[in-house]
Protein backbone atom coordinates (compact mmCIF):
# COMPACT_ATOMS: atom_id res chain seq x y z
CA UNK A 1 0.00 0.00 0.00
CA UNK A 2 2.84 2.34 0.37
CA UNK A 3 4.56 1.84 -2.91
CA UNK A 4 0.73 2.89 -4.25
CA UNK A 5 0.28 5.36 -1.97
CA UNK A 6 3.66 7.23 -3.33
CA UNK A 7 3.08 6.02 -7.12
CA UNK A 8 -0.33 7.81 -7.31
CA UNK A 9 1.25 11.40 -5.46
CA UNK A 10 3.87 11.29 -7.48
CA UNK A 11 1.74 11.08 -10.85
CA UNK A 12 -0.25 14.14 -9.19
CA UNK A 13 2.96 15.87 -9.25
CA UNK A 14 4.75 14.63 -12.39
CA UNK A 15 1.89 13.62 -14.63
CA UNK A 16 -1.13 15.22 -14.10
CA UNK A 17 -4.55 16.03 -11.93
CA UNK A 18 -5.74 13.25 -10.45
CA UNK A 19 -9.61 12.89 -10.93
CA UNK A 20 -10.56 9.34 -9.58
CA UNK A 21 -8.77 6.04 -8.18
CA UNK A 22 -10.00 2.82 -7.92
CA UNK A 23 -10.53 0.27 -4.81
CA UNK A 24 -7.28 -1.62 -4.45
CA UNK A 25 -7.58 -5.38 -5.57
CA UNK A 26 -5.58 -8.00 -4.51
CA UNK A 27 -4.41 -10.91 -6.72
CA UNK A 28 -1.93 -14.00 -7.45
CA UNK A 29 1.37 -13.38 -8.28
CA UNK A 30 1.12 -14.15 -12.08
CA UNK A 31 3.95 -16.37 -14.00
CA UNK A 32 5.40 -17.27 -11.07
CA UNK A 33 5.72 -18.25 -7.09
CA UNK A 34 5.35 -15.52 -4.95
CA UNK A 35 3.26 -12.36 -2.58
CA UNK A 36 0.37 -11.55 -4.01
CA UNK A 37 0.06 -8.45 -5.87
CA UNK A 38 -2.46 -5.31 -5.10
CA UNK A 39 -3.88 -3.53 -7.78
CA UNK A 40 -4.94 -0.37 -8.44
CA UNK A 41 -6.14 2.11 -11.96
CA UNK A 42 -5.72 5.77 -11.24
CA UNK A 43 -8.11 8.35 -13.71
CA UNK A 44 -5.74 11.07 -14.86
CA UNK A 45 -5.56 14.60 -16.46
CA UNK A 46 -2.74 15.37 -18.18
CA UNK A 47 -1.07 17.82 -20.77
CA UNK A 48 1.80 15.82 -21.76
CA UNK A 49 1.87 13.18 -24.68
CA UNK A 50 1.24 9.91 -24.43
CA UNK A 51 5.08 9.16 -25.10
CA UNK A 52 5.98 11.91 -21.98
CA UNK A 53 4.22 10.27 -20.08
CA UNK A 54 5.28 7.02 -20.46
CA UNK A 55 8.43 8.27 -19.78
CA UNK A 56 7.68 10.25 -16.56
CA UNK A 57 5.83 6.49 -15.22
CA UNK A 58 9.63 4.97 -15.54
CA UNK A 59 10.97 8.09 -14.15
CA UNK A 60 8.37 7.27 -10.82
CA UNK A 61 9.24 3.40 -10.93
CA UNK A 62 12.80 4.11 -10.51
CA UNK A 63 12.43 6.32 -8.01
CA UNK A 64 10.83 4.34 -6.56
CA UNK A 65 13.56 1.35 -6.22
CA UNK A 66 12.12 -0.56 -9.24
CA UNK A 67 14.98 -2.44 -11.38
CA UNK A 68 14.08 -3.83 -14.51
CA UNK A 69 15.70 -6.78 -15.85
CA UNK A 70 17.97 -5.84 -18.66
CA UNK A 71 19.55 -8.42 -21.10
CA UNK A 72 22.42 -7.26 -24.05
CA UNK A 73 21.77 -7.61 -27.20
CA UNK A 74 24.07 -6.65 -30.06
CA UNK A 75 25.72 -4.09 -27.63
CA UNK A 76 22.13 -2.60 -26.82
CA UNK A 77 20.53 -2.89 -23.27
CA UNK A 78 17.04 -4.15 -23.49
CA UNK A 79 14.33 -4.42 -21.03
CA UNK A 80 13.18 -7.89 -20.45
CA UNK A 81 9.68 -7.92 -19.35
CA UNK A 82 8.89 -11.43 -19.98
CA UNK A 83 10.64 -12.18 -16.94
CA UNK A 84 7.87 -12.00 -14.04
CA UNK A 85 9.42 -11.23 -10.85
CA UNK A 86 7.69 -9.44 -7.73
CA UNK A 87 8.91 -5.65 -7.48
CA UNK A 88 8.04 -2.50 -5.46
CA UNK A 89 5.89 -0.31 -8.29
CA UNK A 90 4.62 -1.27 -12.14
CA UNK A 91 3.43 1.36 -13.63
CA UNK A 92 1.45 0.71 -16.96
CA UNK A 93 -0.52 3.55 -19.36
CA UNK A 94 -3.50 1.73 -20.27
CA UNK A 95 -5.14 3.53 -22.26
CA UNK A 96 -4.82 7.47 -23.34
CA UNK A 97 -8.60 8.07 -24.31
CA UNK A 98 -9.52 6.67 -26.83
CA UNK A 99 -6.24 6.77 -28.76
CA UNK A 100 -4.80 3.56 -31.03
CA UNK A 101 -0.94 3.73 -31.73
CA UNK A 102 0.98 0.71 -31.91
CA UNK A 103 5.31 2.01 -32.12
CA UNK A 104 8.24 0.81 -31.42
CA UNK A 105 7.62 2.80 -27.83
CA UNK A 106 4.59 1.98 -26.90
CA UNK A 107 1.47 0.69 -27.70
CA UNK A 108 -2.39 2.09 -26.63
CA UNK A 109 -4.22 0.54 -25.63
CA UNK A 110 -2.22 -1.16 -23.62
CA UNK A 111 -2.28 -4.77 -25.44
CA UNK A 112 -3.01 -7.00 -22.34
CA UNK A 113 -5.49 -5.24 -20.95
CA UNK A 114 -8.45 -7.71 -22.30
CA UNK A 115 -6.40 -10.84 -20.66
CA UNK A 116 -6.47 -9.88 -17.17
CA UNK A 117 -8.77 -9.31 -14.38
CA UNK A 118 -6.79 -7.58 -12.14
CA UNK A 119 -6.52 -4.66 -14.88
CA UNK A 120 -10.16 -4.89 -15.34
CA UNK A 121 -11.50 -4.99 -12.49
CA UNK A 122 -10.07 -1.42 -11.22
CA UNK A 123 -10.24 0.06 -14.45
CA UNK A 124 -14.08 -0.65 -14.78
CA UNK A 125 -14.03 1.82 -11.23
CA UNK A 126 -12.72 4.72 -13.01
CA UNK A 127 -13.86 4.61 -16.39
CA UNK A 128 -17.71 2.76 -16.79
CA UNK A 129 -18.02 4.15 -20.09
CA UNK A 130 -14.53 3.55 -21.61
CA UNK A 131 -14.83 1.41 -24.61
CA UNK A 132 -11.67 -0.58 -26.30
CA UNK A 133 -11.21 1.55 -29.80
CA UNK A 134 -9.85 -1.72 -31.37
CA UNK A 135 -11.83 -4.16 -30.16
CA UNK A 136 -15.18 -2.55 -29.84
CA UNK A 137 -15.82 -3.95 -26.57
CA UNK A 138 -16.66 -2.17 -23.04
CA UNK A 139 -14.58 -2.93 -20.05
CA UNK A 140 -18.01 -5.51 -18.86
CA UNK A 141 -17.67 -7.17 -22.22
CA UNK A 142 -13.69 -7.68 -21.67
CA UNK A 143 -14.26 -8.41 -18.12
CA UNK A 144 -17.07 -11.02 -18.70
CA UNK A 145 -14.79 -12.35 -21.54
CA UNK A 146 -11.80 -12.46 -19.51
CA UNK A 147 -9.19 -15.88 -19.93
CA UNK A 148 -8.27 -14.89 -16.48
CA UNK A 149 -9.87 -17.09 -13.62
CA UNK A 150 -7.27 -16.14 -10.98
CA UNK A 151 -9.37 -14.29 -8.14
CA UNK A 152 -8.85 -10.64 -7.86
CA UNK A 153 -10.62 -9.09 -4.85
CA UNK A 154 -10.93 -5.59 -2.94
CA UNK A 155 -8.96 -4.54 0.24
CA UNK A 156 -10.76 -2.84 3.13
CA UNK A 157 -7.83 -0.13 2.57
CA UNK A 158 -8.04 3.04 -0.09
CA UNK A 159 -5.60 4.81 -1.24
CA UNK A 160 -5.64 8.80 -0.65
CA UNK A 161 -6.19 11.11 -4.09
CA UNK A 162 -3.41 13.64 -3.81
CA UNK A 163 -5.99 16.40 -5.42
CA UNK A 164 -8.32 16.23 -2.32
CA UNK A 165 -5.10 17.97 -0.32
CA UNK A 166 -6.20 21.19 -2.39
CA UNK A 167 -9.88 22.45 -0.72
CA UNK A 168 -11.36 25.23 -1.91
CA UNK A 169 -14.68 24.92 -0.16
CA UNK A 170 -14.38 27.58 2.31
CA UNK A 171 -13.27 30.12 -0.52
CA UNK A 172 -16.42 29.67 -2.94
CA UNK A 173 -15.25 33.04 -5.10
CA UNK A 174 -11.73 33.60 -6.50
CA UNK A 175 -10.17 36.09 -8.22
CA UNK A 176 -6.91 35.72 -10.22
CA UNK A 177 -4.84 39.20 -11.24
CA UNK A 178 -2.11 40.15 -12.46
CA UNK A 179 -0.02 42.31 -14.71
CA UNK A 180 -0.39 41.95 -18.74
CA UNK A 181 1.11 38.59 -19.66
CA UNK A 182 1.31 37.23 -15.75
CA UNK A 183 -0.24 34.11 -16.38
CA UNK A 184 -3.74 34.83 -14.64
CA UNK A 185 -5.80 33.54 -17.42
CA UNK A 186 -4.44 30.19 -17.65
CA UNK A 187 -3.79 29.71 -13.84
CA UNK A 188 -7.62 30.61 -13.62
CA UNK A 189 -8.26 27.99 -16.71
CA UNK A 190 -6.52 25.25 -15.07
CA UNK A 191 -8.00 25.58 -11.62
CA UNK A 192 -11.49 25.63 -13.10
CA UNK A 193 -10.68 22.61 -14.64
CA UNK A 194 -8.91 20.46 -11.74
CA UNK A 195 -11.55 21.35 -9.49
CA UNK A 196 -14.35 21.44 -11.21
CA UNK A 197 -14.94 25.68 -11.12
CA UNK A 198 -17.14 27.74 -12.85
CA UNK A 199 -14.58 29.68 -14.85
CA UNK A 200 -15.63 32.94 -15.77
CA UNK A 201 -12.73 34.62 -18.05
CA UNK A 202 -12.36 38.42 -19.38
CA UNK A 203 -13.72 39.12 -22.91
CA UNK A 204 -10.88 41.67 -23.74
CA UNK A 205 -10.30 39.95 -27.38
CA UNK A 206 -13.67 41.14 -28.85
CA UNK A 207 -13.21 44.84 -27.64
CA UNK A 208 -12.79 46.83 -30.89
CA UNK A 209 -11.12 49.97 -29.32
CA UNK A 210 -7.79 47.32 -28.06
CA UNK A 211 -5.92 47.82 -30.87
CA UNK A 212 -6.51 51.58 -31.75
CA UNK A 213 -5.27 52.21 -28.24
CA UNK A 214 -2.09 50.68 -28.34
CA UNK A 215 -1.72 52.68 -31.78
CA UNK A 216 -3.36 56.15 -30.51
CA UNK A 217 -3.53 55.66 -26.37
CA UNK A 218 -4.84 59.74 -25.71
CA UNK A 219 -7.63 59.13 -28.10
CA UNK A 220 -8.91 55.62 -27.62
CA UNK A 221 -8.48 55.80 -23.54
CA UNK A 222 -11.26 56.51 -22.89
CA UNK A 223 -13.66 54.60 -24.95
CA UNK A 224 -11.83 51.81 -24.37
CA UNK A 225 -11.98 52.27 -20.58
CA UNK A 226 -15.67 52.44 -20.92
CA UNK A 227 -16.03 49.52 -22.89
CA UNK A 228 -14.25 47.69 -20.36
CA UNK A 229 -16.73 48.93 -17.68
CA UNK A 230 -19.67 47.83 -19.32
CA UNK A 231 -18.70 44.57 -20.34
CA UNK A 232 -16.60 43.26 -17.12
CA UNK A 233 -20.28 44.60 -15.19
CA UNK A 234 -22.28 43.05 -17.82
CA UNK A 235 -20.12 39.82 -17.64
CA UNK A 236 -20.09 39.63 -13.77
CA UNK A 237 -23.62 40.15 -12.86
CA UNK A 238 -24.97 38.06 -15.96
CA UNK A 239 -22.37 35.08 -14.86
CA UNK A 240 -22.43 35.79 -11.12
CA UNK A 241 -26.25 35.28 -11.18
CA UNK A 242 -26.30 32.00 -12.57
CA UNK A 243 -24.18 30.46 -9.82
CA UNK A 244 -24.73 29.62 -6.09
CA UNK A 245 -22.44 32.15 -4.51
CA UNK A 246 -22.61 28.94 -1.48
CA UNK A 247 -21.83 26.16 -3.52
CA UNK A 248 -20.39 26.78 -6.67
CA UNK A 249 -16.31 27.47 -6.47
CA UNK A 250 -16.19 30.76 -9.01
CA UNK A 251 -12.70 31.51 -10.73
CA UNK A 252 -12.10 34.57 -12.38
CA UNK A 253 -9.51 35.76 -14.40
CA UNK A 254 -10.14 39.55 -13.48
CA UNK A 255 -11.91 41.36 -10.70
CA UNK A 256 -13.99 44.30 -11.18
CA UNK A 257 -11.46 46.89 -9.69
CA UNK A 258 -9.16 46.08 -12.52
CA UNK A 259 -11.47 48.92 -14.12
CA UNK A 260 -10.32 51.26 -12.18
CA UNK A 261 -6.68 50.30 -11.53
CA UNK A 262 -6.23 50.92 -15.83
CA UNK A 263 -8.27 53.75 -15.81
CA UNK A 264 -6.30 55.76 -13.16
CA UNK A 265 -3.26 55.17 -15.91
CA UNK A 266 -4.76 55.44 -19.07
CA UNK A 267 -7.06 58.83 -18.51
CA UNK A 268 -6.85 61.86 -17.73
CA UNK A 269 -7.44 63.32 -14.30
CA UNK A 270 -11.16 64.83 -15.47
CA UNK A 271 -11.53 61.89 -17.34
CA UNK A 272 -11.16 59.46 -14.34
CA UNK A 273 -13.78 61.57 -12.17
CA UNK A 274 -16.12 60.81 -14.53
CA UNK A 275 -15.00 57.35 -14.67
CA UNK A 276 -15.37 56.67 -10.87
CA UNK A 277 -18.79 57.78 -11.21
CA UNK A 278 -19.81 55.65 -13.55
CA UNK A 279 -17.92 52.74 -11.86
CA UNK A 280 -19.17 53.09 -8.29
CA UNK A 281 -22.95 53.15 -9.89
CA UNK A 282 -22.45 50.11 -11.63
CA UNK A 283 -20.35 48.00 -9.44
CA UNK A 284 -21.71 48.67 -6.14
CA UNK A 285 -24.30 45.61 -6.08
CA UNK A 286 -21.77 43.10 -7.62
CA UNK A 287 -20.83 39.90 -5.29
CA UNK A 288 -16.91 40.31 -4.10
CA UNK A 289 -14.33 37.72 -4.26
CA UNK A 290 -13.09 35.89 -1.04
CA UNK A 291 -9.83 35.59 -2.52
CA UNK A 292 -7.82 38.36 -4.74
CA UNK A 293 -4.46 36.16 -6.21
CA UNK A 294 -2.11 38.71 -7.65
CA UNK A 295 0.03 37.20 -10.06
CA UNK A 296 3.57 38.94 -9.88
CA UNK A 297 6.40 38.60 -12.59
CA UNK A 298 9.42 40.57 -13.20
CA UNK A 299 8.83 43.19 -16.11
CA UNK A 300 11.21 41.12 -17.95
CA UNK A 301 9.58 38.06 -18.04
CA UNK A 302 6.40 40.05 -18.39
CA UNK A 303 7.53 41.07 -22.04
CA UNK A 304 8.96 37.63 -23.16
CA UNK A 305 5.40 36.25 -22.06
CA UNK A 306 3.84 39.11 -24.47
CA UNK A 307 5.88 38.71 -27.25
CA UNK A 308 5.73 34.57 -27.34
CA UNK A 309 1.67 35.04 -27.22
CA UNK A 310 1.99 36.92 -29.98
CA UNK A 311 -0.93 39.29 -29.94
CA UNK A 312 -0.23 41.96 -32.46
CA UNK A 313 -1.62 45.00 -30.90
CA UNK A 314 0.44 44.00 -27.84
CA UNK A 315 3.84 43.97 -29.36
CA UNK A 316 4.14 48.10 -28.61
CA UNK A 317 3.55 48.04 -24.78
CA UNK A 318 6.59 48.73 -23.10
CA UNK A 319 8.54 48.17 -19.69
CA UNK A 320 7.72 51.56 -18.33
CA UNK A 321 3.84 50.95 -19.16
CA UNK A 322 3.98 47.35 -17.14
CA UNK A 323 6.06 48.93 -14.45
CA UNK A 324 2.60 51.61 -14.07
CA UNK A 325 0.16 49.20 -14.34
CA UNK A 326 2.21 47.25 -11.04
CA UNK A 327 2.33 50.12 -8.86
CA UNK A 328 -1.33 50.83 -9.62
CA UNK A 329 -1.56 47.03 -8.57
CA UNK A 330 -0.37 47.65 -5.23
CA UNK A 331 -1.80 50.79 -4.46
CA UNK A 332 -4.75 49.01 -4.66
CA UNK A 333 -3.65 45.96 -2.68
CA UNK A 334 -2.36 47.98 0.12
CA UNK A 335 -5.12 50.38 0.31
CA UNK A 336 -8.53 49.25 2.13
CA UNK A 337 -10.91 49.31 -1.25
CA UNK A 338 -11.43 45.82 -0.95
CA UNK A 339 -12.60 42.65 1.46
CA UNK A 340 -10.92 39.87 0.05
CA UNK A 341 -8.32 38.17 1.25
CA UNK A 342 -5.37 38.66 -0.91
CA UNK A 343 -2.54 36.39 -2.23
CA UNK A 344 0.46 36.99 -3.51
CA UNK A 345 2.20 34.76 -5.55
CA UNK A 346 5.83 35.57 -6.91
CA UNK A 347 6.24 33.36 -10.55
CA UNK A 348 9.84 34.82 -10.85
CA UNK A 349 11.09 31.39 -10.61
CA UNK A 350 7.74 29.13 -11.62
CA UNK A 351 6.83 28.12 -15.29
CA UNK A 352 3.34 26.56 -14.04
CA UNK A 353 2.39 26.87 -17.56
CA UNK A 354 4.79 24.34 -19.18
CA UNK A 355 6.46 22.28 -15.59
CA UNK A 356 3.52 20.26 -13.75
CA UNK A 357 5.46 20.32 -10.39
CA UNK A 358 5.34 24.48 -10.21
CA UNK A 359 1.57 24.15 -10.80
CA UNK A 360 1.59 22.19 -7.82
CA UNK A 361 3.71 24.36 -5.87
CA UNK A 362 1.02 27.01 -7.02
CA UNK A 363 -1.49 25.22 -5.72
CA UNK A 364 0.57 24.40 -2.17
CA UNK A 365 0.92 28.12 -1.85
CA UNK A 366 -2.67 28.96 -2.56
CA UNK A 367 -4.15 26.14 -0.43
CA UNK A 368 -1.41 27.08 2.64
CA UNK A 369 -2.77 30.66 2.64
CA UNK A 370 -6.11 29.78 2.00
CA UNK A 371 -6.22 27.53 5.23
Amino acid sequence: MAHLQKAVDQLFLRVGHVHQISRVYQSPAMGFSGADFLNAVAFLQTDMAPEVVMQELLSIERDLGRQRLVSTIDGTAISDEREYSSRTIDLDLLAYGDLKQDSSDLILPHPRIQNRLFVLQPFLDVAPSWQHPELNLSLTELRDQCPDSNPTKPIAQWLKNPSSNYDFSAMRYIAIEGNIGAGKTSLAQMIARDFKGKLILERFADNPFLPEFYKDPERYAFPLEMSFLADRFQQLAEQSAQYDLFNDLIITDYDRFKSLIFAKITLTENEFDLYQKFFQLMHRELAQPQVYVYLAQSTERLLENIKQRGRSYEQSIDADYLQKIHAGYMTYLNGKEHQARVIRIDLSSLDFVHRRQDYVQVLNLLTDQIA
